[in-house]
């Protein structure tokens, strides 16, 4: 039997043949931290319902399966998806995915090829979203963004991203934009505000609109918007109960002081 995995990455295309597609910008969200991007990504991919591109497969995914909601299971994966947009300048490539690699190598091979797949349709400016982890709970978060160029950087300021200018961007989100460059890709990254603490579909919403106005593409935003809501009473639950536990803990700190004798100076 030949063996499915020959080398640490497999693309596997749905066809043959290939769609001719205008001028088009690859925008990716991978699964990460409150899975900011990777909501984003589903829902523009959900509502412009977009073609399955090719599958790409990787020995370094988490070693499990996928359990579909039909009750079947598949092998993790990253996905590219493609539409043709009549009203835009552009036609968009999108990359979602079950998972990012856990082995730091791979995810340079894997950066590599999915830049490699996207040159050859034409692709020329990578979009990542991706988290801004601040440990704190917000309802309107902030967009954060960085840029391959200093085209890219006047974009940003354009749409009021605030400019990040230090630090670093882990995982596939920072890979791409890297491994973009170094192949004459201009790339940005969309970073939306997150406490890192829950799946934050509200995050999701706010980096959604911003992206969705840079590359000036309407959707429905309905489904992401419930998604959204949900967040927000998720957040306000956790800190109703935070501020119950902080309440206890002053009450029983001060029964403690009630408890504690006062002592004046012993000789």
């Amino acid at each position: 039997m030949m063996s499915f995995f020959e080398s640490d990455i497999k693309a596997v295309f749905s066809s043959k043949k290939f769609p001719s597609l205008r001028s088009p910008i690859l925008i990716c969200g991978f699964p990460g931290s409150g899975y900011v991007g990777k909501l984003a990504i589903d829902h523009v991919i959900n509502e412009l319902k977009c073609a399955h591109l090719a599958d790409i497969y990787s020995t370094s995914f988490p070693p499990q399966v996928v359990i579909k909601n039909t009750g079947t299971v598949e092998l993790m994966k990253n996905i590219l998806y493609y539409v043709k947009e009549s009203g835009s300048k552009h036609d968009f490539v999108f990359l979602t995915g079950d998972a990012q690699p856990v082995s730091s190598k791979v995810e340079y091979l894997l950066g590599e090829e999915i830049v490699k797949i996207a040159k050859n349709f034409g692709v020329t400016q990578i979009i990542t979203l991706g988290a801004y982890i601040t440990g704190m709970f917000v309802e309107s978060p902030r967009i954060f963004g960085v840029a391959t160029d200093d085209e890219g950087l006047k974009l940003l300021n354009s749409f009021n991203i605030t400019k990040i200018d230090n630090g670093s961007i882990s995982g596939m989100n920072g890979i791409l934009l890297g491994i973009g460059k170094i192949n004459n890709l201009n790339g940005i990254s969309l970073l939306g505000e997150t406490s890192g603490y829950v799946i934050d579909a509200n995050a999701s919403k706010y980096i959604l609109k911003k992206l969705l106005a840079i590359v000036d593409l309407e959707i429905n935003m309905e489904d992401l918007d419930k998604k959204a809501k949900d967040t927000i009473m998720l957040i306000k639950s956790i800190e109703h109960r935070i501020g119950e536990k902080k309440e206890l803990s002053d009450d029983v700190q001060q029964m403690v002081q009630k408890k504690q004798p006062e002592i004046g100076y012993i000789s």
